[in-house]
């Protein structure tokens, strides 16, 4: 039996640049719906500025929780069916909230994509999350919905037409319009860190199975250089997401019990194009990754405009291989900057889904496409706009 709550979301960090995009999308989304949310962050003066800035009610309920104050952050749990967190890099500011969601049975989803923080948190918080039936999701933003969702639905098609999932499956970026912002840039920047004052961890971070809970499957493809993809007839370049997405897909497929095969190979690239000038656009790519950082990264709380987020965009090929040699292939778009219009989104339709449609999901930590799955993706296409497609 759940515990009683007082708010079904609690957005964590709202007064930040992403948690006020999330809340400024619940607000222009669900302000008809009942749903009990409620605003929260460390400077109560912010969350009221934001509240007044994003036009919600002014009744909105404000939590003053800081992620060194453990009486607050559990105060918050406490009265919440769902925290969606915005506070990174999480490596810093995050292990606290995971703590106490994992202990009260409040769910819990946010943006993270610092794998050494997600490796820790499933070894330290996964039996307690069962034990009390929080639903723990990392990962619920760009990186890595789109990729974990689309591979999951590409294995879905595979199943039907083929009679048997792909084991061999090839994520392409094919357009990628967006932008960074400063959370981003200093997540990055504390990873590396990390890893410099202790190279031990360069094999979590660097293994494709370092999330799978001790399975390991077979030899990944490198990824880590410009090369031309016979596949596609392209060239094609390292994706700076991939080392995130792939492990999380790696373990969405021990999760939902090798689903994808046991034998299940994945890569991830950033198409360049054909011949010379594609190669040299690979090339270029290799620098960022296809991301805007601008002419200078931005500070912690700084991203891009509302009109640099409107026109963002990407468009995402998930390829897959059959064991008799069909292929099959299939699309994920949307319209919006991946990180600061798309992930408002898709991180917001998390929560809410976890608490409506995969409201069975027994406690753990999880991936998006071994939590909620096709109902994500479902909400994600008809609230969300985004587009899911079988392509061939």
């Amino acid at each position: 039996m759940k515990k009683p709550t007082e708010f079904d979301v609690v957005i964590y960090g709202a007064s930040g640049y992403t948690g006020c995009l999330v809340a400024e999308y619940l607000v222009q989304n669900y302000k008809d719906s009942n749903i009990a949310w409620a605003m929260a962050g460390r400077d109560e003066a912010k969350l009221v500025k934001v509240r007044n800035e994003i036009g919600a009610p002014e009744d909105t309920p404000l939590f003053v929780a800081d992620s060194t104050d453990m009486a607050s952050l559990t105060a918050m749990a406490k009265a919440a069916k769902c925290v969606i967190s915005t506070v990174g890099p999480y490596t810093l500011y995050g292990e606290n909230l995971v703590d106490v969601c994992a202990q009260e049975g409040t769910d819990y989803v946010d943006l993270c994509g610092e794998v050494l923080f997600m490796h820790r948190m499933i070894a330290k918080h996964e039996g307690t999350a069962k034990n009390s039936g929080a639903r723990i999701v990392f990962s619920c933003g760009f990186d890595s919905i789109p990729f974990d969702l689309g591979v999951q639905f590409l294995e879905e098609v595979a199943l039907k037409r083929f009679g048997a999932p792909c084991p061999r499956v090839r994520t392409r970026i094919r357009g990628l319009k967006g932008s960074v912002s400063g959370g981003t840039v200093m997540s990055v920047r504390v990873t590396m860190e990390a890893v410099q004052k202790d190279l031990s961890l360069l094999e979590p971070l660097m293994n494709p199975f370092s999330l799978t809970g001790g399975f390991v499957g077979p030899e990944q493809p490198p990824s880590n250089e410009v090369m031309e993809d016979e596949t596609f007839g392209l060239w094609v370049a390292p994706f700076m997401m991939a080392v995130i997405n792939s492990k999380n897909i790696h373990r969405s497929n021990a999760l939902l019990g090798h689903a994808y095969g046991e034998d299940f190979v994945y890569d991830e690239m950033f198409i360049g194009g054909k011949g010379d000038a594609g190669k040299a656009a690979a090339e270029a790519a290799v620098a960022t990754g296809g991301f805007d950082f601008g002419s200078e990264p931005p500070k912690p709380g700084e991203g891009p405009s509302k009109e640099e987020r409107e026109k963002g965009f990407y468009d995402i090929l998930v390829h897959g291989t059959a064991p008799n040699g069909e292929t099959l292939s299939i699309s994920i778009k949307d319209d919006m900057d991946p990180g600061y219009g798309s992930t408002p989104k898709m991180i917001t339709e998390s929560a809410l889904c976890l608490l409506e449609e995969s409201a069975r999901t027994p406690g753990g930590v999880y991936t998006s496409a071994s939590a909620m799955g096709a109902d994500l993706r479902k909400r994600l296409i008809e609230r969300a706009g985004l587009k899911f497609e079988v392509e061939s």
